[in-house]
């Protein structure tokens, strides 16, 4: 009588386990408008973090030099009619203007997920209380009620146009929040949620918030455009401090002082094209976060031969 050995399956390999930040990575290299984006991104931060580093002008507010020197290699971008070298100027409003763009798209940012996923979540009053206050302040033009806010709250402080910028920039993401809320809602992780007993704050933060991430980063890159934009026209407008070091105040002095009339043209188009290019960063990164929310907007890539 033969017997035959019984041999066990080999063990099922384990899933590789995707390291944290992968998915963003991935979305970011394979996207060259994201990368260029990123790549902007990277050289303005450097430039706020260390200023030091790009000028060796310490204070460029002083008028240390010959007014409306041309651009040379003492003065990259010449001078003012003040007699203040414009590159020194344009490298240490980099952090003025950074700050302004990531602190109101952060708080503008918090204050949507606040409303807009309160509102969705909770339903019945609360949903028609708060929903109704997201669309009053979204139909109000929302540049014209920044000048009105920014005057009548005081001028001249960062800390007014901060609070200005986030009380005009939240309502367009809260109402995207809303409604990616609500159809996650009756989700039946949610309903195991709710029959465990969990809290209703534990199920948002926990288990509502986690799902929305790249549309919540989405939100706050469009606010924060929303800001960069928004605070240098309220700084050209002579609603900001005129003695900060920022891009839009420069803007404000070169206007005052009729920079593309009498011969500093570079004066107003330096600062404006980095509003421009800021702006266009934070555009260029949101394509990364559109392409990780929304799977239909992936690039189709070849499969490698072989495969």
């Amino acid at each position: 009588m033969t017997t035959t050995a019984i041999t066990a399956p080999p063990p099922e390999k384990a899933p590789a386990r995707s390291r944290a930040g992968g998915g963003l990575w991935r979305a970011v290299r394979g996207n060259r408008k994201a990368m260029a984006g990123a790549v902007i991104l990277l050289v303005f931060t450097v430039v706020a973090a260390f200023p030091g580093l790009f000028t060796s002008v310490d204070h460029p507010d002083e008028a240390n030099f010959a007014p409306r020197l041309a651009p040379s290699t003492a003065h990259l971008l010449g001078t003012t009619a003040l007699g203040q070298d414009i590159y020194s100027q344009l490298v240490h409003g980099t952090r003025e203007s950074l700050v302004i763009a990531v602190v109101a798209g952060a708080l503008a940012t918090v204050l949507s997920v606040i409303v807009g996923v309160s509102a969705a979540y909770l339903g019945g009053l609360a949903d028609d209380l708060l929903s109704l206050l997201t669309n009053v302040v979204l139909v109000i033009p929302a540049f014209p009620l920044v000048i009105i806010l920014a005057k009548y709250a005081g001028k001249g402080s960062l800390t007014v146009i901060l609070a200005v910028l986030v009380l005009t920039g939240w309502s367009y993401g809260a109402n995207q929040l809303r409604a990616q809320a609500l159809s996650l809602r009756n989700r039946d992780f949610l309903e195991s949620a709710r029959v465990r007993g969990e809290r209703r704050s534990y199920i948002i933060v926990c288990e509502v918030l986690p799902t929305m991430t790249s549309l919540i980063v989405a939100n706050f890159l469009g606010a924060a455009l929303y800001s960069v934009l928004s605070a240098a026209g309220l700084q050209f407008l002579g609603l900001g401090d005129p003695n900060s070091q920022s891009w839009g105040t420069m803007l404000y002095w070169a206007q005052n002082q009729q920079a593309l009339q009498t011969g500093t043209p570079l004066w107003s188009i330096a600062p404006g094209l980095c509003v421009a290019l800021l702006g266009v960063a934070f555009a260029l990164v949101n394509y990364a976060f559109d392409e990780i929310g929304n799977p239909a907007l992936r690039p189709v890539r070849r499969r490698r031969k072989g495969a």
